[in-house]
């Protein structure tokens, strides 16, 4: 297998206009890959830790030319004569150099770009596509590839948003019941125009928010799930039979001194009010899937959501972080039924992959996301058709940095002969 020859990090922006990284690695072969990283608004404490350069004087402390530094002249020279095909070993060997248990010495960031930049330049070297590379790694064969369902995420609210809904996603998912990927898109993009049409008519705000979704200024989250529902029926489909409902509540974010503060109720909520208002929610809006619907340390507010909405995916995003160890815990107290799977979140690609074995072994659906803070790469887009995602989660299906996502899923269903999309 061809040797990794050069690495170069830079600094480049991302889709907040904040600084990120990019690194390029050179194979002696010629293959390239370049790598750019992602950045969340909504950090669990859980996660890998994201280096910033903490100068306020540069990009208001956001900038990093440290991690780049530490991808120039602490990674490279270690990785450089190595075989790229060795992701797991390189891998190992990065987190070998960073020695804490949360990256935050080279930082997640660093080691995600090397990481990821290799499992592409090896691909390239090979003469694969990412998607068939990495499910090389993951050990699936072709035939067992799928095009994953995406959930499409319509109005922003929380910290991707305009700040006057709670809950920061509410997503829509087009049935894939015998229908191509492209066929669910087409479905979606009808949605998402009817939104914007039904937010004019009610004279709400219709710009959007970090992640291509509306951001409107309504009064509650209801107000928000009527905005789909009626959306919904405009672009001819029907709620409950092709079409499905789904949010990312973020509760850490409004969760304050034991209790959750929504401004659909008066008072804050304790864990058991919050489980019967989501049981609320879920007879009046049938839920396809609900994520972080607690505090990401409310581990009996997640083992009783769970047992209370068995037919819903409870998805872990803040409260798993893409960590072994906790979604090992989850298992045990069967707190979840998804994973949001995140390869910043943990910092490299085999830590990624061992997540999703680990969350498959237990029967678990995959849901690979992207981060509110995006780049033009597509990676995402492959390593969640690689590694036979249930679903993924992109964004709205607009702005270049969601729908370049998209557009690669596109070009993966022609390659592979229009599998369906995951029903």
């Amino acid at each position: 297998m061809a040797k990794v020859k050069t690495i170069k990090a830079r600094e480049i922006l991302d889709s907040r206009g904040n600084p990120t990284l990019e690194t390029k690695i050179t194979l002696d072969d010629g293959a390239v890959g370049v790598a750019s990283v992602p950045s969340g608004a909504s950090l669990g404490k859980y996660e890998a830790v994201e280096l910033r350069d903490n100068d306020p004087d540069r990009y208001g402390g956001m900038g990093v030319l440290k991690a780049a530094t530490n991808v120039n002249e602490v990674i490279g020279p270690k990785i450089i004569g190595r075989e790229a095909n060795q992701q797991d070993e390189i891998d190992q060997l990065m987190i070998k150099l960073d020695a804490t248990d949360n990256k935050s010495k080279l930082g997640a960031n660093a080691l995600l770009s090397v990481s990821q930049g290799v499992c592409e330049a090896a691909a390239a070297s090979a003469k694969m596509p990412i998607y068939l590379y990495i499910a090389r790694l993951y050990g699936l064969k072709e035939e067992e590839l799928k095009i994953p369902l995406p959930t499409f995420n319509l109005i922003n609210g929380g910290k991707h948003g305009a700040g006057n809904l709670d809950f920061q996603e509410f997503h829509v998912i087009p049935s894939g019941y015998q229908k191509t990927y492209a066929q669910v898109l087409e479905t979606a993009e009808e949605v998402y125009q009817a939104v914007k049409k039904v937010l004019i008519r009610h004279k709400a705000i219709h710009s959007v928010g970090d992640e291509g979704g509306f951001a409107p200024n309504l009064f509650s989250n209801l107000d928000a799930l009527e905005i789909l529902k009626e959306s919904i029926q405009e672009s001819g489909n029907e709620l409950g039979r092709n079409i499905f409902l789904g949010l990312d509540v973020a509760a850490s974010s409004f969760y304050e001194g034991g209790k959750y503060k929504i401004r659909d109720r008066t008072v804050p909520l304790d864990t058991d009010e919050m489980v019967e208002y989501y049981g609320d929610l879920h007879r009046q809006y049938p839920l396809f899937l609900l994520e972080d619907p607690f505090h990401e340390d409310d581990w009996e507010g997640w083992e009783k959501i769970a047992g209370k909405l068995s037919d819903t995916l409870i998805v872990g995003d803040d409260l798993l972080a893409t960590n072994k160890h906790r979604i090992q815990k989850a298992i045990r107290v069967r707190a979840c039924s998804a994973v949001l799977v995140k390869p910043n979140q943990i910092g490299t690609i085999s830590e990624t992959i061992k997540v999703v074995k680990l969350a498959r072994e237990a029967n678990w659906k995959i849901v690979v996301s992207h981060r509110s803070g995006e780049t033009n790469d597509d990676f995402i887009a492959d390593f969640a058709v690689g590694v036979a995602a249930d679903h993924v989660k992109f964004g709205a299906p607009a702005r270049g940095e969601r729908v370049v996502k998209y557009n690669r899923l596109l070009a993966i269903e022609e390659e592979s002969g229009g599998k369906k999309a995951n029903a």
